[in-house]
This record gives structure tokens, sequence and C-alpha cells, in this order.
């Protein structure tokens, strides 16, 4: 299955606590559907300290956590808007995405 939202792309947050806020996606996890977007669903995580060979200080530290990939829209490089992802098949075999308001395709 191709995937409708890759690393770099700027998503919108559709669902859930963090709603309306968007963002660049930093990770795809594929087999839990569920992406990272950066500055979004910030937890903290209370870490104890690890021995100096490892060089781990503790402390609260502060992540983005994942959220699921049905919870995120993909923004539309050309358009602007955040819109549904489609896909086309070139002439010369590529697949590409396709914006589903204003049908550009991208990579």
């Amino acid at each position: 299955m191709a995937a409708k939202v890759k690393r770099g792309d700027r998503v919108l947050v559709i669902a859930g606590d963090d709603r309306g806020a968007q963002g660049e996606v930093l990770r795809v996890l594929r087999k839990e559907n569920r992406v990272v977007v950066s500055g979004v669903n910030i937890v903290k995580k209370h870490q104890r300290p690890r021995p100096t060979g490892r060089g781990q200080v503790g402390g609260i530290i502060e992540f983005e956590a994942p959220i699921h990939i049905s919870n995120v829209m993909l923004i539309c490089p050309k358009c602007n808007q955040p819109t549904r992802v489609g896909f086309v098949i070139e002439p010369d075999g590529r697949k590409l995405r396709q914006c589903k308001r204003c049908q550009a395709t991208f990579v």
C-alpha cells in the first residue's frame, strides 16, 4: 500500500487534544499506523539517570509521541489546504500522490 503521508510532509491534526495544530511529519511508523508530528502531542517522561558510560542525564524530558495516522490530514504543497490524497500513475510508470482539491500531483 502506498503511503499517503510521508516524512517531511506538512499535516493538520483533525482529531484529539491537539486538533487544529499543524506540523511537519518527523517519522512514519507504518506497522503501527502512526506518525510523529513536530510540536504535536508533547508528553513528559521522567527519566532516571544512567551510568556515565551512556551519558544519559536524569530529569523530566519532553518529546513528541506518535499519533494515529487517521487523525492527521495532508496539507497540499500547491494550494496550501488540507486535503485527501489520491494516486495517479504517470505514463512513464511513476506513481504520484494527487491533491483531491486542486488536482495537483506531487511526490
